[in-house]
């Protein structure tokens, strides 16, 4: 995507102009789900959206503007997701890392969320702005779980926190992939590895 292309319009609060747009970027989400990137014209989501192509290009002038809004979309709302989970103020009694691992490991069972971040990943692969956006997020992801690390293991120097950071990350992310039926099935056994190993990088002391 190019930085020069039209800035979408943007609408506030709960008003016309915003359902409106929420509705579109629904419809776009929706030709990812189905039919992928490849598949993501700007006909192809006024046709999911049952409006012309000129109602869909007010608020969303190019493609550009549009996978930039499906993106910014997905994106904000995985990590309003997380940030409940990985708040490093620390409570009355200190949460319990396997059970925040379940929670994230829950959300892979959601095939639409898996997709959706499948499909933005191949995007990201051909687009610069794209890829940016999403390693954006994944830094802002590492970022807040060092800052859980830090709270709740102080006895761990700046660099492990983010070194397991960004460990849990990959592993965590990759899970989805095998987990969700893409390239592999979610077992009973893989499972309980898998929530071993992720709870040990945030609780285990230094080395």
């Amino acid at each position: 995507m190019s930085d020069s292309s039209p800035s979408p319009r943007r609408s506030t609060g709960t008003g016309k102009g915003a359902l409106k747009r929420a509705a579109l970027l629904d419809a776009a989400e929706s030709v990812l789900f189905t039919a992928g990137y490849a598949e993501l014209s700007m006909r192809a989501v006024a046709a999911e959206a049952k409006v012309r192509l000129g109602h869909l290009q007010y608020y969303f002038p190019t493609r550009a503007d549009l996978v930039g809004a499906v993106l910014a979309r997905v994106l904000s709302r995985s990590l309003d997701r997380l940030e409940p989970l990985l708040a490093p103020e620390a409570p009355v009694q200190p949460p319990d890392p396997a059970a925040m691992v379940r929670t994230i490991l829950a959300e892979q069972e959601d095939p639409r969320l898996v997709r959706l971040f499948t499909e933005l990943w191949a995007l990201a692969s051909h687009d610069d702005t794209v890829a940016s956006a999403v390693r954006g997020f994944y830094g802002n992801y590492q970022d807040q779980v060092s800052a859980f690390l830090r709270c709740h293991r102080p006895d761990l120097s700046e660099r492990t926190c983010h070194s397991r950071a960004a460990v849990f990350t990959m592993l965590m992310e990759g899970a989805s992939l095998f987990r969700s039926g893409i390239a592999d099935h979610r077992t009973a056994a893989t499972d309980a590895e898998l929530l071993a190993l992720a709870t040990t990088l945030l609780t285990a002391p230094p080395d």
